[in-house]
């Protein structure tokens, strides 16, 4: 499986306004381009082993893939509020920082100029404003929450497919009311809720620290094998549909 190289994004980033430091990781599908690009948003714990392989598997299905670090400049326990906040608001350098690695994809020789978004957790909420933004070309929004103003916030949305867990209470009927908004908007979309399935089921393995992982556990949150396959399948014949060069 293609293996990701960490790039230096911070030459595009800063003047976009974003971090100070901003660097990321890039998988190349085997094989000759040009390829789709995607950009990978992560989950709230950061871009660690989970997160990079989520990349990989995209670049193993044909995408030239980028997952920006969010918290490269100052880690984790000094960005997480901030960048939590902007994933809420819409607001933020989270937003420069993605668009930089948008840019990015955008612009490399390998890339065929459709770039789509996949997040994850508070990367799904990224995934899920920037789908509004006009910039994308598709977007896989994985248990993220929905913008406050949805309705509007989505009304000229790329096309999205979006998985949640019916196990995860954080998201109750979150499904059904983005279901909902993006019908009524009129936007190609493909919306499933897993029953089996609570939060983080797409992840390949647990990525909460270890003291934590009873607690997740309890709460349903982690892997679910089932559910992630079929999410996948879903995933990868939309990003065929709506990636594919036009």
């Amino acid at each position: 499986m293609p293996t990701p190289t960490p790039v230096d994004l911070t030459a595009l980033g800063t003047p976009l306004g974003g971090s100070r430091r901003l660097l990321g990781y890039l998988a190349r599908p085997d094989g000759v381009g040009p390829w789709p690009g995607v950009v990978v948003v992560h989950e709230a714990l950061g871009a660690d082993e989970v997160m990079l392989r989520q990349t990989e598997r995209l670049a193993g299905a044909g995408y030239l893939t980028l997952m920006p670090d969010l918290f490269a400049d100052g880690g984790v326990r000094r960005c997480l509020v901030a960048t939590m906040r902007a994933a809420a608001s819409g607001r933020g350098r989270a937003y420069a920082d993605l668009e930089a690695a948008r840019r990015t994809l955008a612009a490399h020789p390998d890339c065929s100029g459709r770039v789509g978004v996949i997040g994850f957790c508070m990367g799904g909420s990224f995934a899920l404003v920037l789908a509004g933004r006009g910039a994308f070309d598709a977007a896989s929004v994985n248990y993220g929450l929905l913008p406050k103003d949805a309705e509007r916030t989505l009304v000229r949305s790329c096309p999205v497919v979006a998985s949640f867990g019916g196990r995860d209470r954080m998201l109750r009927g979150t499904a059904a009311r983005l279901e909902t908004t993006l019908a009524q908007a009129g936007v190609p979309h493909d919306v499933k809720e897993y029953p089996a399935a609570g939060h983080s089921f797409l992840n390949a393995a647990e990525n909460a620290p270890r003291w934590m992982r009873p607690l997740t556990r309890i709460a349903g949150i982690g892997p679910e094998p089932e559910s992630a396959a079929d999410a996948w399948h879903r995933i990868e014949e939309f990003f065929a549909e709506h990636l594919a060069e036009a």
